[in-house]
């Protein structure tokens, strides 16, 4: 049976896919949890992932620092996830990445929390041609001044039942003839589950070390962008082509999709794709890694055949390969 805990840990943009899995790895430890976000009645499907008011949602937004302030009273923890793929508006990467995580961790020195988490990405770097990049990784040193311990989290892609990544590609296959690949697919990846990161998340409060490192999060295995397009594939069980897209012909794809409202392939993602996507050397060797948190990654052959089954001929009633349908 978990035991209650007295301790209250505020998750900043808690409520999308990253967050729940945070929520649930820390629900089970008996934690408080305080989910700051900007619709929490919108946020209901985290409730039953815990016992009966344990799990509270409050209403935030990391470009109103009151609200912050207020979300953050009390923690002994604070996790901010906010983040976005696209810069849009008043949601764009400087408000988001920048501002937001400043503005969290001021609210987390202010509470006299004992942790701050920045949820960052891997290849976040001042010096880098897109301004997501750029924005993640002015975001981590805005947050470091205002909580000089602020442990960093870097993560490689995301794979989950609820992800933007397999389940976006796997449902383009089946109306697309050909699946793109930016550059001729040679980006490497390590793609990380998001339950590891909530484990890691979770073992770092359970540490309670203020340890000012940055820890970069990769599952098993290192694989290409085509060799990941091909996985998706063979697991829906569809046949579709992996056509080479150069990068001056992406780039003309992506000024034009970037327009759309909520746009397919940007300029800045075209950016992303010319840099692998992979843990560091020297991060293995200071096991700032999963592995080095002691926790042992899984990879994406276990987990995501168990959601993607959907996008099969038949979803769950395609029959399984060699027995005649």
């Amino acid at each position: 049976m978990v035991q209650p805990s007295d301790r209250l840990i505020t998750i900043i943009g808690g409520s999308g896919f990253l967050g729940r899995h945070i929520v649930r790895a820390l629900a089970r430890r008996g934690y408080r949890i305080r989910v700051g976000c900007r619709r929490p009645d919108l946020a209901g499907h985290l409730q039953p992932l815990g016992n009966p008011g344990q799990i509270m949602m409050v209403q935030a937004n990391v470009r109103y620092p009151a609200s912050l302030t207020a979300a953050c009273a009390g923690a002994y923890a604070v996790i901010n996830l906010t983040g976005v793929l696209y810069s849009a508006g008043a949601q764009s990467f400087d408000a988001v990445h920048t501002f937001g995580a400043e503005a969290s961790a001021r609210a987390a020195t202010n509470a006299k929390a004992r942790l701050f988490i920045q949820m960052s990405a891997i290849g976040a770097d001042p010096n880098s041609g897109a301004a997501y990049a750029r924005s993640k990784a002015e975001g981590e040193r805005r947050a470091r001044e205002q909580f000089p311990g602020a442990i960093v989290l870097r993560p490689s892609i995301v794979f989950g039942p609820e992800d933007s990544f397999f389940n976006r590609f796997a449902d383009m296959a089946r109306f697309a003839p050909f699946l793109p690949l930016i550059g001729g697919g040679e980006t490497r990846f390590a793609p990380v589950f998001a339950g590891d990161i909530g484990e890691a998340v979770a073992r770092l409060i359970d540490r309670g070390d203020a340890d000012g490192k940055t820890y970069e999060l990769g599952g098993p295995e290192v694989l290409s962008f085509r060799q990941l397009m091909a996985f998706t594939l063979d697991t829906i069980e569809r046949k579709r082509l992996l056509v080479t897209v150069p990068w001056s012909v992406a780039k003309l794809q992506a000024a034009v999709l970037g327009l759309l409202p909520k746009p397919l392939l940007t300029l800045d993602q075209v950016e992303l794709l010319k840099t692998d996507n992979v843990v560091s050397a020297a991060a293995r060797r200071e096991h700032r890694t999963l592995e080095g948190l002691g926790i042992t990654p899984q990879g994406i052959e276990g987990i995501v055949p168990g959601y993607l089954y959907r996008y099969r001929k038949a979803g769950q009633f395609t029959a399984p390969k060699g027995i005649p349908e």
